[in-house]
């Protein structure tokens, strides 16, 4: 993925093109909001130098692997909240995804800063991982609207 035409994997229901695409080129994000969702999306593309540049340098790591096996289906916003005057914003979000045969739910309270080039960037944040496990009549966790075991579960 990663054509202009199709929806983007943040979920805002835009296109790719119109929305997360435009902050991975270098544009700065509009609210922490859309930082989040435009890292969430910069995890299922694979984009490891956005992930790196959109994290504050005080706590930013040196290198981040990100695991190719590794396969994201959905964010949730759950609450985000934005000081412009303080620079600090925090937003709540859990998004699903799958490591070989194994769902989980990662929900995280994450932190942010107005940096002084006028970007926001991710602090850090507070993670918890819940696995998943979806029976065979559930629906698929990857939104598809199958059975499970129609789908993933096959």
């Amino acid at each position: 993925m990663n054509h202009d035409t199709d929806a983007c994997p943040c979920g805002s229901g835009g296109l790719y093109g119109d929305c997360c695409k435009l902050l991975h080129a270098g544009q700065p994000a509009g609210s922490a909001e859309a930082l989040m969702r435009s890292r969430y999306s910069a995890f299922v593309l694979g984009l490891q130098d956005y992930l790196l540049s959109s994290w504050d340098v005080r706590t930013r790591p040196s290198d981040l692997p990100l695991d190719k096996t590794t396969r994201w289906f959905g964010l949730t916003i759950h609450d985000a909240q934005q000081d412009e005057d303080a620079g600090s914003a925090s937003v709540s979000f859990s998004a699903r995804f799958c490591e070989g045969k194994d769902w989980f739910c990662l929900s995280e309270v994450s932190s942010f800063v107005l940096a002084d080039d006028g970007f926001w960037r991710y602090v850090d944040g507070k993670a918890e991982f819940q696995p998943l496990h979806p029976g065979r009549n559930d629906p698929c966790l990857c939104g598809s609207e199958k059975k499970f075991k129609k789908c993933c579960g096959a």
